[in-house]
Protein backbone atom coordinates (compact mmCIF):
# COMPACT_ATOMS: atom_id res chain seq x y z
CA UNK A 1 0.00 0.00 0.00
CA UNK A 2 1.35 3.39 -0.76
CA UNK A 3 1.46 6.82 0.56
CA UNK A 4 -0.70 8.28 -1.96
CA UNK A 5 -3.18 5.38 -1.71
CA UNK A 6 -3.68 5.84 1.88
CA UNK A 7 -3.92 10.29 1.47
CA UNK A 8 -7.20 8.89 -0.29
CA UNK A 9 -10.46 9.16 1.61
CA UNK A 10 -12.90 6.04 2.85
CA UNK A 11 -16.34 6.01 0.53
CA UNK A 12 -19.61 4.57 1.15
CA UNK A 13 -21.53 3.62 -1.02
CA UNK A 14 -24.85 5.43 -1.59
CA UNK A 15 -27.79 5.62 1.07
CA UNK A 16 -30.66 4.54 -1.28
CA UNK A 17 -28.91 1.21 -1.30
CA UNK A 18 -30.81 0.66 2.26
CA UNK A 19 -33.97 0.56 -0.33
CA UNK A 20 -32.42 -1.71 -2.35
CA UNK A 21 -30.58 -4.74 0.21
CA UNK A 22 -33.69 -5.35 2.04
CA UNK A 23 -35.40 -6.86 -1.32
CA UNK A 24 -32.75 -8.05 -2.62
CA UNK A 25 -31.69 -9.83 0.74
CA UNK A 26 -35.18 -11.17 1.15
CA UNK A 27 -35.72 -12.46 -2.14
CA UNK A 28 -32.55 -14.69 -1.49
CA UNK A 29 -34.36 -15.75 2.11
CA UNK A 30 -37.67 -16.28 0.49
CA UNK A 31 -37.95 -20.02 1.15
CA UNK A 32 -37.07 -19.19 4.56
CA UNK A 33 -39.49 -16.87 4.94
CA UNK A 34 -42.48 -18.58 3.06
CA UNK A 35 -41.86 -21.93 5.45
CA UNK A 36 -41.34 -19.57 8.76
CA UNK A 37 -45.16 -17.80 7.75
CA UNK A 38 -46.83 -21.09 6.99
CA UNK A 39 -45.52 -22.33 10.13
CA UNK A 40 -46.60 -19.18 11.77
CA UNK A 41 -50.14 -19.44 10.25
CA UNK A 42 -50.31 -23.10 11.36
CA UNK A 43 -49.84 -22.42 15.07
CA UNK A 44 -51.39 -18.81 15.33
CA UNK A 45 -48.13 -17.32 15.89
CA UNK A 46 -46.34 -15.24 13.47
CA UNK A 47 -43.25 -14.89 16.19
CA UNK A 48 -40.65 -17.06 14.10
CA UNK A 49 -41.76 -15.59 10.95
CA UNK A 50 -41.28 -11.43 12.17
CA UNK A 51 -37.90 -12.60 13.73
CA UNK A 52 -36.86 -13.96 10.54
CA UNK A 53 -37.92 -10.69 8.66
CA UNK A 54 -36.02 -8.88 11.37
CA UNK A 55 -32.85 -10.75 11.30
CA UNK A 56 -32.91 -10.17 7.26
CA UNK A 57 -33.84 -6.32 7.48
CA UNK A 58 -30.78 -6.38 10.18
CA UNK A 59 -28.32 -8.08 8.15
CA UNK A 60 -29.12 -6.12 4.81
CA UNK A 61 -28.89 -2.69 6.07
CA UNK A 62 -25.30 -3.69 7.97
CA UNK A 63 -23.90 -3.78 4.53
CA UNK A 64 -24.22 -0.13 4.43
CA UNK A 65 -22.60 1.01 7.35
CA UNK A 66 -20.17 -2.09 6.75
CA UNK A 67 -18.52 -1.41 3.32
CA UNK A 68 -15.95 1.04 2.18
CA UNK A 69 -14.45 1.91 -0.73
CA UNK A 70 -11.44 3.72 -1.69
CA UNK A 71 -9.77 4.93 -5.44
CA UNK A 72 -6.24 5.16 -4.75
CA UNK A 73 -3.69 6.00 -7.57
CA UNK A 74 -2.48 2.67 -7.29
CA UNK A 75 -4.38 0.18 -5.75
CA UNK A 76 -8.52 0.19 -5.35
CA UNK A 77 -9.47 -1.13 -1.95
CA UNK A 78 -12.67 -2.48 -0.47
CA UNK A 79 -13.42 -3.31 3.26
CA UNK A 80 -16.36 -5.40 3.66
CA UNK A 81 -17.62 -7.31 7.19
CA UNK A 82 -18.90 -6.47 10.86
CA UNK A 83 -17.87 -9.59 13.21
CA UNK A 84 -15.38 -10.57 10.02
CA UNK A 85 -13.55 -8.13 7.92
CA UNK A 86 -12.09 -8.09 4.78
CA UNK A 87 -10.02 -5.69 2.61
CA UNK A 88 -9.79 -6.69 -1.05
CA UNK A 89 -7.10 -4.77 -2.87
CA UNK A 90 -6.63 -5.02 -6.40
CA UNK A 91 -3.56 -2.74 -8.52
CA UNK A 92 -5.57 -0.86 -10.97
CA UNK A 93 -2.93 -2.34 -13.40
CA UNK A 94 -4.26 -5.12 -13.31
CA UNK A 95 -8.17 -4.29 -14.13
CA UNK A 96 -9.12 -5.61 -17.65
CA UNK A 97 -12.78 -5.01 -17.59
CA UNK A 98 -15.65 -2.85 -15.50
CA UNK A 99 -19.07 -4.19 -15.56
CA UNK A 100 -22.12 -1.64 -15.13
CA UNK A 101 -25.67 -3.01 -13.88
CA UNK A 102 -28.65 -2.18 -13.24
CA UNK A 103 -32.38 -4.10 -12.08
CA UNK A 104 -35.47 -2.27 -12.76
CA UNK A 105 -35.08 -1.45 -8.87
CA UNK A 106 -31.82 -0.15 -9.43
CA UNK A 107 -32.95 2.00 -12.31
CA UNK A 108 -35.98 3.72 -10.37
CA UNK A 109 -33.57 4.70 -7.52
CA UNK A 110 -31.08 6.00 -10.16
CA UNK A 111 -28.31 3.47 -8.70
CA UNK A 112 -26.08 1.23 -10.33
CA UNK A 113 -23.75 -1.88 -9.31
CA UNK A 114 -20.33 -1.74 -10.85
CA UNK A 115 -18.17 -5.22 -10.61
CA UNK A 116 -14.27 -4.58 -12.02
CA UNK A 117 -12.60 -7.51 -13.65
CA UNK A 118 -9.28 -8.40 -12.91
CA UNK A 119 -6.54 -10.78 -14.57
CA UNK A 120 -6.27 -12.52 -11.19
CA UNK A 121 -8.54 -12.69 -8.03
CA UNK A 122 -8.43 -9.39 -5.80
CA UNK A 123 -8.42 -11.42 -3.18
CA UNK A 124 -8.77 -14.44 -1.02
CA UNK A 125 -10.49 -17.42 -2.54
CA UNK A 126 -13.54 -16.28 -4.77
CA UNK A 127 -14.14 -13.03 -3.50
CA UNK A 128 -15.02 -10.25 -6.62
CA UNK A 129 -14.88 -6.13 -6.57
CA UNK A 130 -18.16 -5.36 -6.29
CA UNK A 131 -20.14 -2.16 -5.26
CA UNK A 132 -23.31 -2.47 -5.26
CA UNK A 133 -24.65 -0.14 -5.18
CA UNK A 134 -23.62 3.77 -6.33
CA UNK A 135 -25.52 6.69 -7.95
CA UNK A 136 -25.62 5.77 -11.74
CA UNK A 137 -24.61 9.72 -12.30
CA UNK A 138 -21.14 8.46 -10.88
CA UNK A 139 -20.42 5.65 -12.49
CA UNK A 140 -19.37 6.95 -16.41
CA UNK A 141 -16.62 9.40 -14.80
CA UNK A 142 -15.29 6.40 -12.73
CA UNK A 143 -15.45 3.76 -15.14
CA UNK A 144 -13.38 5.92 -17.32
CA UNK A 145 -10.83 6.83 -14.89
CA UNK A 146 -10.50 3.02 -13.93
CA UNK A 147 -9.82 2.03 -17.46
CA UNK A 148 -7.67 5.22 -17.65
CA UNK A 149 -4.14 4.32 -19.70
CA UNK A 150 -1.06 6.56 -20.18
CA UNK A 151 -2.12 9.21 -22.68
CA UNK A 152 -0.92 8.12 -26.76
CA UNK A 153 1.73 10.98 -28.22
CA UNK A 154 2.51 12.02 -31.50
CA UNK A 155 5.84 12.25 -33.36
CA UNK A 156 6.54 15.37 -30.97
CA UNK A 157 5.83 13.96 -27.87
CA UNK A 158 2.42 15.86 -27.60
CA UNK A 159 -0.71 14.57 -26.80
CA UNK A 160 -1.98 12.44 -29.66
CA UNK A 161 -5.75 13.83 -30.70
CA UNK A 162 -8.00 11.43 -29.72
CA UNK A 163 -9.92 9.53 -32.39
CA UNK A 164 -14.18 9.50 -32.30
CA UNK A 165 -15.72 6.70 -30.80
CA UNK A 166 -18.03 4.92 -33.52
CA UNK A 167 -20.34 2.13 -33.04
CA UNK A 168 -19.79 -1.34 -34.92
CA UNK A 169 -22.87 -3.32 -34.01
CA UNK A 170 -26.31 -2.14 -32.80
CA UNK A 171 -29.33 -4.50 -32.09
CA UNK A 172 -32.23 -5.17 -34.16
CA UNK A 173 -35.50 -6.41 -33.82
CA UNK A 174 -35.38 -9.05 -36.32
CA UNK A 175 -32.44 -11.02 -34.51
CA UNK A 176 -35.29 -12.01 -32.27
CA UNK A 177 -35.52 -14.74 -34.50
CA UNK A 178 -32.49 -16.67 -33.67
CA UNK A 179 -33.60 -16.77 -29.74
CA UNK A 180 -35.57 -20.20 -30.17
CA UNK A 181 -32.25 -21.64 -31.76
CA UNK A 182 -30.50 -22.08 -28.47
CA UNK A 183 -31.31 -24.26 -25.47
CA UNK A 184 -32.44 -21.25 -22.90
CA UNK A 185 -36.15 -21.34 -23.55
CA UNK A 186 -36.01 -25.99 -23.04
CA UNK A 187 -34.17 -24.72 -19.71
CA UNK A 188 -37.00 -22.49 -18.74
CA UNK A 189 -39.37 -25.08 -19.29
CA UNK A 190 -37.66 -27.90 -17.58
CA UNK A 191 -36.27 -26.02 -14.64
CA UNK A 192 -39.84 -25.71 -12.72
CA UNK A 193 -40.56 -29.29 -13.90
CA UNK A 194 -37.06 -30.42 -12.25
CA UNK A 195 -38.80 -28.90 -8.94
CA UNK A 196 -41.62 -29.86 -9.29
CA UNK A 197 -40.08 -33.47 -9.57
CA UNK A 198 -37.84 -32.52 -6.07
CA UNK A 199 -40.35 -30.80 -3.67
CA UNK A 200 -42.75 -33.90 -4.65
CA UNK A 201 -45.45 -31.72 -6.75
CA UNK A 202 -45.72 -34.39 -9.55
CA UNK A 203 -47.57 -37.00 -7.31
CA UNK A 204 -50.26 -33.84 -6.29
CA UNK A 205 -50.68 -32.99 -10.33
CA UNK A 206 -51.12 -36.39 -10.97
CA UNK A 207 -54.10 -36.96 -8.75
CA UNK A 208 -56.05 -34.15 -9.65
CA UNK A 209 -58.89 -34.57 -11.17
CA UNK A 210 -57.78 -31.98 -14.21
CA UNK A 211 -54.47 -34.04 -14.76
CA UNK A 212 -56.82 -37.18 -15.12
CA UNK A 213 -59.34 -36.20 -17.43
CA UNK A 214 -56.81 -34.93 -19.70
CA UNK A 215 -55.00 -38.02 -19.44
CA UNK A 216 -58.39 -40.01 -20.14
CA UNK A 217 -59.20 -37.82 -23.08
CA UNK A 218 -55.51 -37.95 -24.47
CA UNK A 219 -55.45 -42.23 -24.31
CA UNK A 220 -58.49 -42.06 -26.89
CA UNK A 221 -56.14 -40.06 -29.42
CA UNK A 222 -53.30 -43.10 -29.30
CA UNK A 223 -49.64 -42.46 -27.58
CA UNK A 224 -47.95 -41.37 -30.49
CA UNK A 225 -50.71 -38.33 -31.15
CA UNK A 226 -50.28 -37.21 -27.42
CA UNK A 227 -46.54 -37.69 -27.51
CA UNK A 228 -46.27 -35.74 -30.69
CA UNK A 229 -48.56 -32.71 -29.55
CA UNK A 230 -46.83 -32.51 -25.71
CA UNK A 231 -43.46 -32.37 -28.33
CA UNK A 232 -44.88 -29.32 -30.52
CA UNK A 233 -46.18 -27.44 -27.18
CA UNK A 234 -42.97 -27.60 -25.27
CA UNK A 235 -40.82 -26.22 -28.60
CA UNK A 236 -43.66 -23.74 -29.27
CA UNK A 237 -43.52 -22.74 -24.96
CA UNK A 238 -39.92 -22.97 -25.14
CA UNK A 239 -39.29 -20.88 -27.91
CA UNK A 240 -41.39 -18.16 -26.78
CA UNK A 241 -39.49 -18.11 -23.47
CA UNK A 242 -36.54 -18.14 -25.47
CA UNK A 243 -37.68 -15.11 -27.49
CA UNK A 244 -39.05 -13.07 -24.12
CA UNK A 245 -35.84 -13.97 -22.42
CA UNK A 246 -33.90 -12.40 -25.52
CA UNK A 247 -35.43 -9.36 -25.81
CA UNK A 248 -34.93 -8.66 -21.82
CA UNK A 249 -31.48 -9.50 -21.95
CA UNK A 250 -29.98 -7.67 -24.94
CA UNK A 251 -32.74 -5.62 -26.26
CA UNK A 252 -30.94 -1.60 -26.93
CA UNK A 253 -27.60 -3.83 -27.51
CA UNK A 254 -24.81 -0.96 -28.81
CA UNK A 255 -21.30 -1.79 -29.34
CA UNK A 256 -19.17 0.92 -29.37
CA UNK A 257 -15.24 1.59 -30.26
CA UNK A 258 -13.11 4.33 -29.43
CA UNK A 259 -10.13 2.58 -30.29
CA UNK A 260 -9.13 2.30 -26.74
CA UNK A 261 -11.78 1.03 -24.35
CA UNK A 262 -14.87 -1.63 -26.17
CA UNK A 263 -18.16 -0.28 -24.56
CA UNK A 264 -20.75 -2.84 -25.18
CA UNK A 265 -24.46 -2.28 -23.50
CA UNK A 266 -27.38 -3.97 -23.26
CA UNK A 267 -30.85 -4.93 -21.18
CA UNK A 268 -34.30 -3.84 -21.62
CA UNK A 269 -35.43 -3.96 -17.79
CA UNK A 270 -32.22 -4.99 -16.17
CA UNK A 271 -29.69 -3.43 -17.71
CA UNK A 272 -25.65 -3.76 -18.33
CA UNK A 273 -22.91 -2.04 -19.81
CA UNK A 274 -19.52 -3.64 -19.78
CA UNK A 275 -16.57 -1.89 -21.12
CA UNK A 276 -13.04 -3.64 -22.15
CA UNK A 277 -9.70 -2.86 -22.46
CA UNK A 278 -8.93 -2.77 -26.28
CA UNK A 279 -4.79 -3.43 -25.01
CA UNK A 280 -5.97 -6.68 -23.52
CA UNK A 281 -7.64 -8.06 -26.34
CA UNK A 282 -6.00 -11.14 -27.85
CA UNK A 283 -8.69 -12.26 -30.41
CA UNK A 284 -11.88 -13.54 -30.83
CA UNK A 285 -14.31 -16.53 -30.66
CA UNK A 286 -16.83 -17.18 -33.49
CA UNK A 287 -19.54 -19.28 -31.53
CA UNK A 288 -21.51 -21.14 -34.10
CA UNK A 289 -24.12 -24.10 -32.57
CA UNK A 290 -25.43 -26.43 -34.86
CA UNK A 291 -29.29 -25.16 -35.01
CA UNK A 292 -28.19 -21.78 -34.78
CA UNK A 293 -25.30 -22.31 -37.96
CA UNK A 294 -28.67 -24.03 -39.62
CA UNK A 295 -30.26 -20.74 -39.73
CA UNK A 296 -27.42 -18.52 -40.54
CA UNK A 297 -26.87 -17.09 -37.00
CA UNK A 298 -23.90 -16.65 -34.72
CA UNK A 299 -22.85 -14.98 -31.83
CA UNK A 300 -19.63 -13.40 -31.00
CA UNK A 301 -17.08 -13.81 -28.02
CA UNK A 302 -13.78 -11.55 -27.35
CA UNK A 303 -10.83 -13.50 -26.07
CA UNK A 304 -9.42 -10.98 -23.37
CA UNK A 305 -6.52 -11.17 -20.98
CA UNK A 306 -7.69 -11.98 -17.27
CA UNK A 307 -11.47 -12.26 -18.07
CA UNK A 308 -11.63 -16.12 -18.01
CA UNK A 309 -14.25 -17.74 -20.60
CA UNK A 310 -14.50 -20.94 -18.23
CA UNK A 311 -15.76 -18.44 -15.08
CA UNK A 312 -18.21 -16.86 -17.54
CA UNK A 313 -16.37 -14.03 -17.07
CA UNK A 314 -18.18 -10.85 -19.15
CA UNK A 315 -16.77 -11.01 -22.64
CA UNK A 316 -19.70 -10.98 -24.77
CA UNK A 317 -19.72 -8.80 -28.00
CA UNK A 318 -22.89 -10.48 -29.71
CA UNK A 319 -25.58 -12.29 -28.75
CA UNK A 320 -27.13 -14.69 -31.09
CA UNK A 321 -27.11 -12.58 -34.09
CA UNK A 322 -26.82 -12.79 -38.49
CA UNK A 323 -23.65 -15.01 -39.07
CA UNK A 324 -22.53 -11.82 -41.50
CA UNK A 325 -23.02 -8.91 -38.97
CA UNK A 326 -20.89 -11.49 -36.87
CA UNK A 327 -18.52 -11.99 -39.06
CA UNK A 328 -18.15 -8.24 -39.99
CA UNK A 329 -17.51 -7.37 -36.05
CA UNK A 330 -14.99 -9.78 -35.87
CA UNK A 331 -13.03 -8.33 -38.82
CA UNK A 332 -13.04 -4.91 -37.00
CA UNK A 333 -11.79 -6.51 -33.85
CA UNK A 334 -9.19 -8.62 -35.23
CA UNK A 335 -8.26 -5.77 -37.69
CA UNK A 336 -8.63 -8.79 -40.92
CA UNK A 337 -11.72 -9.56 -42.63
CA UNK A 338 -10.31 -12.65 -43.87
CA UNK A 339 -10.14 -14.50 -40.39
CA UNK A 340 -13.71 -15.12 -40.38
CA UNK A 341 -13.77 -16.71 -43.43
CA UNK A 342 -9.97 -17.84 -44.55
CA UNK A 343 -10.15 -21.61 -45.97
CA UNK A 344 -9.01 -23.80 -43.02
CA UNK A 345 -6.17 -26.32 -43.50
CA UNK A 346 -7.80 -29.97 -43.54
CA UNK A 347 -6.27 -32.65 -40.84
CA UNK A 348 -6.17 -35.42 -43.53
CA UNK A 349 -7.67 -38.72 -43.24
CA UNK A 350 -6.44 -40.03 -40.26
CA UNK A 351 -8.70 -37.54 -38.39
CA UNK A 352 -11.21 -38.13 -40.61
CA UNK A 353 -11.33 -42.07 -39.32
CA UNK A 354 -11.18 -40.85 -35.78
CA UNK A 355 -14.55 -39.44 -36.42
CA UNK A 356 -16.32 -42.16 -38.34
CA UNK A 357 -14.61 -44.39 -35.47
CA UNK A 358 -16.25 -42.65 -32.52
CA UNK A 359 -19.59 -42.21 -34.18
CA UNK A 360 -19.95 -45.75 -34.82
CA UNK A 361 -19.00 -47.50 -32.05
CA UNK A 362 -22.39 -46.65 -30.13
CA UNK A 363 -23.97 -48.19 -33.37
CA UNK A 364 -22.10 -51.05 -33.47
CA UNK A 365 -23.18 -51.38 -29.47
CA UNK A 366 -26.23 -51.08 -30.73
CA UNK A 367 -26.30 -53.78 -33.18
CA UNK A 368 -24.49 -56.38 -30.80
CA UNK A 369 -27.49 -55.52 -27.98
CA UNK A 370 -30.01 -56.27 -30.68
CA UNK A 371 -28.29 -59.73 -32.00
CA UNK A 372 -28.25 -61.06 -28.57
CA UNK A 373 -32.01 -59.83 -27.98
CA UNK A 374 -33.03 -61.10 -31.19
CA UNK A 375 -31.54 -65.17 -29.83
CA UNK A 376 -33.42 -64.84 -26.83
CA UNK A 377 -36.31 -63.19 -28.01
CA UNK A 378 -37.90 -61.28 -30.97
CA UNK A 379 -37.20 -57.72 -31.19
CA UNK A 380 -39.24 -55.60 -32.86
CA UNK A 381 -38.74 -53.98 -36.15
CA UNK A 382 -38.97 -50.53 -34.64
CA UNK A 383 -35.79 -50.88 -32.55
CA UNK A 384 -34.00 -51.76 -35.67
CA UNK A 385 -35.33 -49.00 -37.79
CA UNK A 386 -34.57 -46.88 -34.40
CA UNK A 387 -31.02 -47.54 -34.72
CA UNK A 388 -30.76 -47.27 -38.55
CA UNK A 389 -32.19 -43.43 -37.59
CA UNK A 390 -29.28 -43.23 -35.05
CA UNK A 391 -26.51 -44.69 -36.84
CA UNK A 392 -27.52 -41.89 -40.26
CA UNK A 393 -27.63 -39.10 -37.68
CA UNK A 394 -23.99 -39.96 -36.34
CA UNK A 395 -22.50 -40.68 -39.46
CA UNK A 396 -23.73 -36.98 -40.51
CA UNK A 397 -22.98 -35.61 -37.45
CA UNK A 398 -19.31 -37.58 -38.14
CA UNK A 399 -18.60 -35.93 -41.78
CA UNK A 400 -20.10 -32.19 -40.30
CA UNK A 401 -17.43 -32.22 -37.41
CA UNK A 402 -14.43 -33.23 -40.03
CA UNK A 403 -16.11 -30.59 -41.96
CA UNK A 404 -15.79 -27.81 -39.44
CA UNK A 405 -12.61 -29.40 -38.30
CA UNK A 406 -9.08 -27.21 -39.50
CA UNK A 407 -6.58 -24.43 -38.61
CA UNK A 408 -5.14 -21.60 -41.05
CA UNK A 409 -2.17 -19.75 -40.20
CA UNK A 410 -2.25 -16.24 -40.88
CA UNK A 411 0.82 -13.27 -40.47
CA UNK A 412 0.50 -12.97 -36.26
CA UNK A 413 -2.58 -15.35 -36.26
CA UNK A 414 -3.33 -18.70 -34.94
CA UNK A 415 -6.85 -19.34 -36.49
CA UNK A 416 -8.42 -22.72 -35.24
CA UNK A 417 -11.95 -24.71 -35.51
CA UNK A 418 -13.75 -27.72 -34.00
CA UNK A 419 -16.89 -29.14 -33.23
CA UNK A 420 -20.17 -29.75 -34.76
CA UNK A 421 -23.04 -29.49 -32.29
CA UNK A 422 -21.35 -26.20 -30.44
CA UNK A 423 -18.38 -25.20 -32.91
CA UNK A 424 -16.10 -22.60 -32.77
CA UNK A 425 -13.61 -20.45 -34.56
CA UNK A 426 -10.75 -19.04 -32.39
CA UNK A 427 -8.94 -16.28 -33.85
CA UNK A 428 -5.48 -16.20 -31.38
CA UNK A 429 -3.58 -13.61 -31.71
CA UNK A 430 0.47 -15.22 -31.75
CA UNK A 431 1.77 -12.58 -29.16
CA UNK A 432 -0.68 -13.69 -26.78
CA UNK A 433 0.77 -16.95 -26.91
CA UNK A 434 2.80 -17.87 -24.00
CA UNK A 435 3.24 -21.96 -24.15
CA UNK A 436 2.76 -24.63 -26.11
CA UNK A 437 2.22 -28.06 -25.95
CA UNK A 438 1.68 -30.81 -27.98
CA UNK A 439 -0.30 -33.71 -26.57
CA UNK A 440 -1.13 -37.42 -27.94
CA UNK A 441 -3.78 -39.67 -25.88
CA UNK A 442 -2.57 -43.92 -26.39
CA UNK A 443 -5.41 -43.60 -29.66
CA UNK A 444 -4.07 -40.53 -30.96
CA UNK A 445 -0.62 -42.52 -31.02
CA UNK A 446 -1.37 -45.37 -33.17
CA UNK A 447 -3.82 -42.81 -35.46
CA UNK A 448 -0.48 -40.76 -35.60
CA UNK A 449 -2.01 -37.65 -34.74
CA UNK A 450 -1.62 -34.72 -31.82
CA UNK A 451 -3.15 -32.16 -30.30
CA UNK A 452 -1.25 -28.81 -30.44
CA UNK A 453 -2.52 -26.84 -27.61
CA UNK A 454 -2.00 -23.21 -27.42
CA UNK A 455 -1.41 -21.79 -23.53
CA UNK A 456 -2.40 -18.09 -22.97
CA UNK A 457 -3.63 -15.83 -20.12
CA UNK A 458 -6.84 -15.06 -22.09
CA UNK A 459 -10.31 -16.52 -22.83
CA UNK A 460 -10.35 -19.87 -22.25
CA UNK A 461 -6.84 -20.32 -21.54
CA UNK A 462 -5.71 -23.12 -23.97
CA UNK A 463 -6.74 -23.19 -27.82
CA UNK A 464 -6.23 -26.66 -29.12
CA UNK A 465 -5.32 -27.43 -32.52
CA UNK A 466 -7.21 -30.73 -32.59
CA UNK A 467 -6.05 -34.53 -34.62
CA UNK A 468 -3.57 -32.62 -36.60
CA UNK A 469 -0.94 -35.03 -38.19
CA UNK A 470 2.14 -35.51 -35.89
CA UNK A 471 4.56 -34.50 -38.37
CA UNK A 472 3.02 -31.18 -39.20
CA UNK A 473 2.58 -30.01 -35.05
CA UNK A 474 6.52 -28.82 -34.57
CA UNK A 475 6.02 -26.81 -38.09
CA UNK A 476 2.86 -25.61 -37.05
CA UNK A 477 4.26 -23.58 -33.84
CA UNK A 478 7.07 -22.58 -35.90
CA UNK A 479 4.94 -20.78 -38.03
CA UNK A 480 2.79 -19.48 -35.49
CA UNK A 481 5.82 -17.93 -33.91
CA UNK A 482 9.22 -18.09 -35.60
CA UNK A 483 11.87 -19.00 -33.87
CA UNK A 484 9.95 -20.47 -30.71
CA UNK A 485 12.01 -23.68 -30.33
CA UNK A 486 14.51 -21.23 -28.95
CA UNK A 487 12.19 -19.89 -26.40
CA UNK A 488 10.42 -22.97 -25.65
CA UNK A 489 11.05 -26.29 -24.30
CA UNK A 490 8.86 -28.99 -26.89
CA UNK A 491 7.29 -31.75 -24.89
CA UNK A 492 5.28 -34.23 -26.09
CA UNK A 493 2.89 -35.16 -22.95
CA UNK A 494 0.36 -38.26 -22.99
CA UNK A 495 -3.18 -37.67 -21.20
Amino acid sequence: MTELDEAQPWLRLDKRMLLVHPVTEGAKFLPVLLVSFVLGAQSGNHTWGLITVAVILVLALLRWFTTFYRIGPVNIELRTGLFQKKLLSVPRSRIRSVDVEANLMHRVLGLSVVKIGTGTQGGVGDEKFLLNALDAKLVPALRADLLAKAPVTDNSGEPAAALPAYEIAEFSPSWVRYAPFSSTGLLMVLAPIGLAFQYGLVGRIEKSDTVSNGIDDAAQFGLLAVVGVAFVVLIVVASALACVRYLLAYANLTVVDDTRVLHISHGLLKTRSTSLDRARLRGSTLKEPLLLRLVGGAKLDGIMTGVSAAKRESSLVLPQAPATQARRVMAHLTGDTAQASVPLVSHGPAALRRRFTRALIPVAIGVVVLVVAEVVDVVLWQYWLALGVIAVALVGLAIDRYRGLGHAVMPGWLITQSGSLDRDRDCLQSAGIIGWTVRQTFFQRRAGVATVVAATPAGKRHYDVIDLPIEQAWSLIEAVRPGSGDIWVHTATPD
